[in-house]
């Protein structure tokens, strides 16, 4: 496959990053990136700032990838973008509000700087669309399946970096990635048998401002305690909860780790999260029948070695694990899958 250079664009509820790449499909090199954060409902503006002040050092580029967080029911894998998957992805906003639009809105600013530049989706919500049906539905009822209501799963472009770093891919591997949002992974033979985020990435373990898992009486208590629409509790739940929620100071894990010792609300912070991670890998070596490696990645299970200390201190039940840390490349990942696809006529 020819070699083609590659703008990939990895947008988050509140950053935005952006990188240029040669890529064969199998293998990506960085030229140049750039990254914006605290971005307040600009993130075509951030684009047209950071493509600015690179552009001259990248060069004309062959494709453009973007990570979209969700493709909804009908949008399951990495794909080319065409009107009719933009149509979908735009549908697909309900599933994740915190991110869809954002990242859709770069893409409308693509359009208009490279007009007719082959584009392609890459979606975090891939990897998983093959998961047992055990683990993908819901104990709900037809009519709440048919309105899509399921398990997708997320990270999936983070799961397919770590997976192309490991030679020989072990059989049975569990992937806690933890940052700002966390999610761990059971995958067997190199495909998602289980995961802990849902129908939306609010769900599983909690995050740095999300919940996690609840019970679903607590929606319908809080709805009838003043909770009166789902804006309100979108905001609640995704923005206000999680680490924040708990310690009531920041959702920063290096700040409550400085603070945990004097500030009680941030020890149980933290506890909390090591506790629900801890028992999330417990039940994802569980779903494999045993666990071959286990793999820490995100901007949490990179850096914070004495809260993956701390995680696997609880975890004697799972002897002899090879336990690892690596970097995430998921930027490199949107390059080697649009170079891919591209490609195809």
């Amino acid at each position: 496959m020819t070699a083609q250079r590659v703008l990939a664009l990895n947008c988050g509820s509140s950053s935005l990053k952006l990188g240029v790449y040669v890529s064969d499909g199998q293998s990506a090199t960085a030229i140049c990136d750039a990254e914006a954060e605290e971005i307040k409902d600009g993130h075509a503006q951030a684009f047209a700032q950071l493509w600015g002040s690179l552009q001259q050092k990248a060069g004309a580029v062959d494709a453009v990838g973007h990570r979209f967080v969700h493709g909804g029911p009908r949008v399951r894998a990495h794909c080319a973008i065409t009107p009719e998957i933009v149509s979908e992805l735009r549908a697909a906003t309900a599933f994740a509000p915190l991110h869809m639009p954002a990242a859709l809105s770069v893409l409308d600013a693509v359009e208009k700087e490279m007009p007719g530049l082959p584009q392609v989706a890459c979606l975090d919500t891939a990897f998983h669309r093959d998961m047992p049906d055990v683990a993908k539905q819901f104990a709900l009822p037809r009519e709440a399946r048919e309105l899509g209501a399921e398990r997708y799963g997320f990270h999936g472009l983070s799961l397919e970096s770590i997976l192309d770093q490991l030679h020989p891919i072990p059989a049975r591997i569990v992937v806690a990635h933890l940052g700002n949002g966390s999610s761990i992974t059971a995958i067997e033979n190199g495909k998602s048998i289980d995961t802990t985020m849902g129908l939306t990435p609010t769900g599983g373990v909690m995050m740095g401002t999300r919940c996690g898992d609840l019970d679903p009486g607590v929606v319908t208590y809080l709805m009838r305690h003043g909770y009166e629409s789902a804006d309100e509790l979108d905001e609640l739940f995704d923005r206000r909860s999680g680490l924040l929620g708990v310690s009531g100071v920041t959702s920063d894990v290096r700040t409550l780790m400085a603070d945990r010792r004097k500030n009680g609300n941030a020890d149980l912070a933290l506890r909390m999260f090591c506790y629900q991670v801890r028992k999330a890998i417990a039940a994802m070596a569980g779903a494999l029948g045993g666990i071959d490696a286990l793999v820490f990645t995100g901007g949490i299970g990179e850096h914070a070695g004495d809260l993956r200390d701390e995680i696997c201190s609880g975890l004697a039940l799972l002897p002899n694990v090879a336990m690892s840390a690596l970097r995430t490349q998921e930027d490199a990942q949107i390059a080697k899958i649009t170079a891919r696809l591209a490609t195809r006529e």
